[in-house]
């Protein structure tokens, strides 16, 4: 009698729908394993801009950047032109950085996503480096040493809402620098997401540079404390921005917030 040789095509089968059970139980745990490592990359990242911002402060009496009028809010040309540069200073991009929003010869970048960098910006400031500067955090323009002036400022902002330096009580709570779509940006607590997360790049709402869902309904920021952490993309509205910041807003648990306030690709994720 002659011997069985191989498998069946049952059993063939049965091996692959057994593999396809697996791939299917750990394809979203490995995902999930990879975002973890990304957003540890990115969190390292502000880590490394706490400290060149604590260098800065050494040399400048404890007080942030001015970002002037003068200076056309240009904050980052008061740093050196090796940490300006995205060429030379790779910190300024997220791990999950998909190109800037436009490219070094200002042509639009077609395939614009919340995971895309701002810039490339090539001027605007007489000391800007010439490689342009682009990246996937801004600063809280809060945060600024705005000098003396009228109080009240551009799209209303007020001069005396300004921490201007570091050494402020619950600087745990106060964003410093964080992923977002803009190298600055003013957060208001009366400011709602973007309608689309789409619609963040096109819009002049300060706090929809910040919320979007760029690490599973969470963005990483660094506080004036110089910690960092990923916060939650509604918990944004619990932090302190700015000195009269309402942290217990309509959007908040504190507030009372209901589910229709928010743009329904936001709902699913965790109120504070």
């Amino acid at each position: 009698m002659s011997k069985r040789r191989g498998f069946t095509l049952i059993e063939l089968l049965v091996v692959i729908a057994i593999i396809a059970v697996l791939m299917g139980i750990l394809m979203p745990t490995l995902r999930k394993v990879k975002e973890q490592g990304n957003m540890v990359k990115c969190l390292g990242n502000l880590k490394q801009w706490n400290l060149i911002h604590a260098m800065y402060l050494q040399d400048s009496n404890g007080m942030f950047y001015s970002g002037t009028p003068g200076d056309g809010w240009w904050w980052i040309a008061q740093m050196e032109e090796k940490v300006q540069s995205r060429i030379k200073n790779q910190l300024w991009f997220c791990p999950k950085n998909k190109g800037t929003l436009q490219e070094a010869d200002g042509s639009p970048n077609p395939k614009i996503s919340i995971h895309a960098a701002w810039g490339i910006f090539m001027d605007g400031h007489p000391n800007l480096t010439p490689d342009g500067i682009a990246g996937s955090y801004g600063i809280n323009g809060w945060v600024l040493n705005i000098g003396s002036g009228a109080e009240t400022m551009s799209e209303g902002r007020q001069r005396s809402n300004h921490w201007k330096t570091p050494q402020v009580r619950g600087a745990g709570y106060i964003p410093l620098m964080a992923e977002a779509l803009r190298f600055d940006l003013w957060p208001q607590p009366t400011q709602a997401p973007a309608p689309r997360e789409e619609d963040a790049w096109n819009s002049d709402n300060h706090m929809a540079r910040a919320c979007m869902n760029r690490h599973m309904g969470h963005v990483n920021i660094s506080m004036c404390d110089f910690s960092a952490r990923k916060v939650g993309l509604k918990e944004l509205y619990t932090l302190k921005w700015h000195k009269t910041f309402n942290t217990a807003g309509r959007f908040t648990l504190a507030g009372g917030v209901t589910a229709d306030v928010w743009p329904e690709w936001i709902r699913p994720f965790k109120d504070y």
